[in-house]
């Protein structure tokens, strides 16, 4: 695959590796949505026509609204897949990994004229192939990314799957309720954590796990299986 992969950290310190889309798999994925909006469009024009003018009308509100609030609707309700994403296994979320929003999704899809200037989409094209992240002008000014959706499969070879084999111990001294909830948390995301930054965070609770490193590291593991066992 030849998009560029991308890394953020949360705020809450979760390391994230995303793969932005590149112009074609962009590409196929408007394709998919033209087909439908389009031939949805068609097939109620062709329905409404013996409707007379009225119908002519209500067609053609009809199809200003499927073609511009029809990837609104499905980017915000539905988790940043039109179906030509989902189809394609893309979805758009804001350029901080967050869920793309109302405001963001109505300016990149406004912009879409932009993007199309001056024919066959030629400023859009050029936008996302000067860009690392594949941007298109409308993108850039809402802050946006299309992204590589990660596919279900099985969990990491490291992940919070693999914690049972490790076993689970009693914390070696009294540890408050709220530091108990930030070992669960820590040990809930760890597999979204690369093996760099889980050691990293659990060296930091070396005096209370008595050891660095990735022993450290499974140890705050076993440390999270005893809370977990006894709440």
């Amino acid at each position: 695959m030849l998009d560029a992969t991308l890394r953020l950290e949360t705020p809450e310190g979760v390391d994230l590796a995303l793969a932005p889309a590149g112009p074609v798999v962009r590409g196929l994925a408007a394709s998919i949505d033209g087909l439908i909006t389009w031939g949805g469009s068609i097939l109620a024009l062709i329905a409404l026509s013996s409707a007379g003018r009225t119908g002519t009308g209500v067609s053609l509100l009809l199809l200003f609204g499927v073609q511009w609030f029809y990837p609104v609707l499905f980017e915000v309700l539905g988790g940043g897949r039109t179906p030509g994403k989902r189809a394609m296994g893309l979805r758009v979320i804001d350029a901080d990994a967050t869920p793309i929003g109302w405001n963001a999704s109505l300016v990149r899809n406004l912009l879409r004229v932009v993007d199309l200037l001056p024919a066959f989409y030629a400023a859009g094209l050029v936008s996302m192939l000067v860009g690392s992240r594949f941007q298109r002008l409308g993108d850039l000014v809402a802050g946006t990314l299309v992204v590589h959706a990660p596919s279900v499969g099985p969990p990491p070879r490291d992940g919070p799957a693999s914690d049972d084999r490790l076993g689970a111990r009693s914390c070696p001294v009294l540890v408050r309720a709220a530091d108990q909830r930030a070992i669960l948390a820590w040990a809930e995301r760890r597999g979204q954590l690369s093996d760099e930054r889980a050691v990293e965070l659990s060296d930091l609770l070396a005096p209370l796990t008595g050891a660095v490193g990735e022993a450290g590291r499974d140890e705050l593991v076993r440390i999270a299986n005893g809370i977990r066992g006894s709440t």
